[in-house]
């Protein structure tokens, strides 16, 4: 299968040699006439949230700047009559909208709405014959929800005689259960990679899988698409010495994804909880491998669910001595009792993105929200073109 990883901003420039948070600076060209052009002249780069304990920000777009883990094999695109379309579903029409305004595109019309006994009815309001058609739908919270309405607008646009069809999830529901942990159980992972595929997807994009053999499940090309750079670029503001940092893996099961992450942030040392799960959603911490006492601690997972297992590790890095602990994830699903967990005073920081929308009951002063919309549309640009990452 395909994995897509977008250059990460550890080879960028940093204003202070001693610090791996110093802000970047970046610098861009312009686009040609014949290139794809941006529906405004406000709306190329996803700038970091300055904003700290305070209502959380999804980053501004603002003109004339690009990261450069985006810079990297940048080309002009144009898009030939008209034959690259991007649709919304409803669980994430905010972000569908970001990443149409990056590409410089509109959304294509679409018709969705549910009838009075809950049956799902879509219907496409323009032409997709022939195109290349992406359609974002993360299969967030109401997960069963949102996958079928994902599989009923594959099916609308396969019989539309659209030529490829990509389905964009910037949240794959069901991608813990990928495995049997106990004996007769299901593997819902393969089960919604089937259906996906047999709904008449012609290829997946997803961003940080909870395991990357999900991506084995599906018989279409994955593209994997990592958001460590967005929280990079983020964290990059913020003034802490190297000495001072320390990375910090909630779960052995997420080693490998710290140690990567770490490897970045100027090969910081790498803390381990190691945890005893007793059942679904209930987490007990038990001990912890590696030095915190008197250093930063980043926590990295790829969601916070019910914040259980964050939580009782944050406990556990404050008791080891840990001056302030900053909690970082892809996927902020944030099923009770997340929210009380997560602003109990634990955390110096909650940083997450945009990947499931947060609703405004979800807010608490700590909670940072990061835009993946530039990170998604320059994805889509080098798939639509063949381009490497």
């Amino acid at each position: 299968m395909a994995s897509l990883m977008l250059p990460s901003p550890s080879s960028c420039s940093t204003s202070s040699s001693s610090s791996p948070f110093s802000r970047r600076s970046f610098n861009r060209g312009f686009i040609n006439s014949e290139a794809r052009i941006p529906a405004s002249a406000n709306n190329i780069r996803c700038e970091i949230s300055k904003s700290l304990n305070g209502k959380p920000c999804v980053p501004i777009i603002k003109d004339g700047m690009l990261s450069n883990f985006m810079e990297a094999g940048r080309m002009n695109h144009a898009v030939m009559n008209g034959k690259l379309k991007i649709f919304s579903g409803t669980a994430n029409s905010a972000l569908s909208q970001e990443i149409a305004s990056y590409m410089g595109l509109d959304l294509g019309m679409i018709q969705i709405k549910r009838f009075a006994d809950g049956e799902i009815y879509v219907q496409l309001q323009e032409s997709v014959r022939g195109c290349d058609v992406y359609l974002v739908q993360p299969t967030s919270p109401p997960a069963n929800e949102n996958l079928m309405e994902l599989l009923v607008t594959i099916d609308a646009c396969r019989r539309a005689s659209a030529k490829n069809i990509t389905a964009v999830i910037p949240y794959f529901g069901y991608a813990r259960a990928d495995r049997k942990t106990q004996g007769r159980e299901s593997i819902a992972a393969k089960l919604v990679a089937n259906l996906i595929t047999e709904a008449g997807a012609d290829r997946v994009l997803a961003c940080d899988l909870h395991s990357g053999q999900s991506m084995g499940y599906f018989d279409i090309p994955v593209d994997h698409v990592y958001c460590q750079p967005v929280i990079l670029d983020y964290l990059a503001s913020k003034s802490i010495c190297s000495n001072d940092l320390v990375v910090v893996s909630p779960d052995v099961g997420g080693v490998a994804r710290a140690r990567a992450f770490a490897k970045k942030l100027s090969d910081a040392p790498l803390a381990i909880v190691d945890k005893r799960r007793h059942g679904h959603n209930v987490a007990e911490v038990m001990n912890l491998i590696g030095d915190v006492k008197g250093k930063v601690a980043v926590m990295l997972d790829d969601m916070i669910d019910t914040a259980g297992t964050i939580s009782k590790g944050a406990a556990l890095l404050h008791e080891e001595g840990a001056r302030e602990v900053y909690a970082c994830c892809t996927h902020g699903v944030f099923s009770p009792p997340a929210i009380e967990r997560l602003s109990s005073g634990l955390f110096q920081e909650v940083i997450v993105t945009n990947t499931i929308p947060l609703k405004e009951q979800h807010y608490f002063p700590q909670l940072t929200v990061l835009s993946v919309a530039n990170l998604l549309g320059e994805t889509i640009w080098r798939v639509h073109d063949d381009t490497s990452s």
